[in-house]
């Protein structure tokens, strides 16, 4: 007998065993079931091809089902071993780093063909940059304890003292980090045994996610390739802090990281949620410094333990670059350049910096955001630089003698892309050309359909490999007014 019309396949929760064929944008591993009705395709995330993967079923339509990875029964030929230990945070780190940019460009290409409506993308493509390192490339990791720790032998949670990373899939259980993951600093994650027995001495409970008590709760830390340097910032509730012996920390800290060793914060968290920062959290500053210094294509930029920045410092300056000579990929002057969600000005400044007599104006709601951009650029002394902290949408109401004056607009909206309204505003100012960066291939594939529809044609189109062993790649797209 058939499945009744309105049946599905799977019921969610149900575990199925699957065989991986393809990769999908995203990083989600493609596995084809015939029916009696068809193709059935399952998405699962974190899954290689060539797997054979035990998979959870989330949502299940008709054609498709979404699933989450519970575990890998059969390794892809294609895997090698590597001598860092494996973390969730790095699904793909077995696989060779060609094949994995490969991936990456071959999706890029077919998003921007089904949703950008290029059948021809392949004739804008410029280049795919890579990551200058594919290993210790982050300049930012984020550590949990939990009192749930995951077990690997018996594919399970067990009540321990955790440090480390969240279990794929889970909120509560915490997987060891017993040495260097490859992604930050071997210095810092081969103390990590260390570390833990420290923490773990002091008999103060770690987190417990389900029941919403404990004392240690995070160790974030962030490094400096400028300097060499590393800042950590430890997170917990005020239960007991009396009883913790702050000082002793700091010795550890300085004696498993020597000079390295920036600085010490300390951040109260007694909220519930399972975030680092809380509205009702506090942070002071125990031993160091509360900030350090990086540098990318000649500037310093000071970057505080809350900063926005680009984790891979060293693959941002390749990015920067080729949003500056996308800019200049014209024979007119450049005389006025707006960078729209400009954060803390990084790309504003490298542009004022290598295009002399360019005007360049930046832009983003985040006034904290922009109290910092006009520090960095004063600091880096900085002309010819104008930073308004406002929404894009009512900026450009609000200055209307920038329509029809400005020669470049460059564009580096958050994952979600760029509201529609806004997108039309950007539009009106008529720029010749526009740049736009984006983290998110998939929406910017959606807003290049749009700019197609109102004048503007596709130019050049590169892809930039920020976070090697991940699905997330970057892309930067030039327009030009048809």
């Amino acid at each position: 007998m058939g499945r009744h019309r309105n049946q599905r396949l799977f019921k969610k929760g149900q575990h199925i065993e699957l065989n991986i064929i393809d990769l999908a944008y995203g990083g989600k591993g493609i596995a084809k079931i015939q029916t009696e009705d068809g193709e059935f395709v399952c998405f699962v995330e974190n899954a290689l091809p060539g797997q054979k993967v035990l998979a959870s079923v989330q949502k299940c339509k008709k054609k498709h089902a979404e699933c989450k990875l519970v575990e890998i029964l059969k390794k892809s030929e294609a895997e090698i071993e590597i001598p860092y230990q494996i973390i969730p945070g790095a699904p793909y780190a077995q696989l060779p780093i060609e094949m994995q940019e490969s991936n990456k460009k071959n999706t890029c290409f077919q998003l921007f063909k089904r949703i950008g409506n290029i059948d021809n993308v392949e004739d804008y493509f410029d280049e795919f940059i890579s990551s200058p390192s594919v290993w210790h490339y982050r300049n930012k990791m984020e550590y949990s304890f939990s009192a749930i720790r995951y077990d690997f032998d018996l594919k399970s949670d067990v009540d321990d003292f955790a440090l480390g990373f969240k279990h794929r899939g889970t909120w509560w259980m915490v997987e060891n980090l017993d040495k260097d993951s490859g992604l930050f600093d071997a210095q810092l994650e081969n103390a990590f045994p260390r570390l833990k027995s420290f923490f773990e001495d002091t008999n103060l409970a770690p987190w417990h996610p389900p029941k919403k008590e404990g004392f240690f709760r995070f160790l974030v830390a962030r490094k400096s390739y400028a300097d060499d340097q590393i800042l950590l910032n430890l997170v917990t509730t005020s239960d007991e802090l009396d009883t913790f012996n702050m000082p002793s920390l700091v010795e550890l800290l300085k004696n498993v990281l020597g000079s390295r060793f920036a600085g010490l914060l300390h951040t109260i968290n007694d909220s519930i949620g399972d975030r680092i920062q809380a509205n009702d959290g506090r942070s002071k500053l125990v031993y160091g410094k509360d900030k350090i210094i990086e540098n990318i294509l000649g500037l310093n930029f000071e970057i505080s333990m809350q900063s926005f920045f680009q984790t891979n410092p060293k693959c941002a300056e390749k990015l920067y670059q080729k949003v500056v000579d996308y800019v200049q990929d014209t024979e007119e002057n450049q005389e006025v350049i707006m960078d729209l969600f400009c954060g803390t000005g990084t790309i504003g400044q490298i542009l004022a910096n290598q295009i002399p007599g360019a005007e360049v104006i930046g832009v983003d709601i985040v006034p904290e955001a922009i109290k910092d951009a006009k520090k960095n650029a004063e600091r880096n002394s900085v002309t010819g630089l104008k930073f308004f902290a406002a929404d894009v949408g009512k900026f450009l109401q609000e200055y209307p003698q920038y329509v029809n004056n400005i020669s470049t607009v460059v564009l580096d909206p958050p994952r979600a892309g760029i509201a529609p309204k806004t997108l039309k505003k950007v539009v009106q100012l008529n720029s010749s050309r526009i740049v736009y960066v984006s983290c998110n291939p998939a929406t910017q594939a959606r807003d290049t359909d749009y700019l197609l529809s109102v004048g503007y044609r596709l130019k050049k189109l590169s892809f930039v490999d920020q976070f090697p062993h991940t699905s997330h790649v970057e892309s930067i797209a030039l327009f030009e007014r048809s």
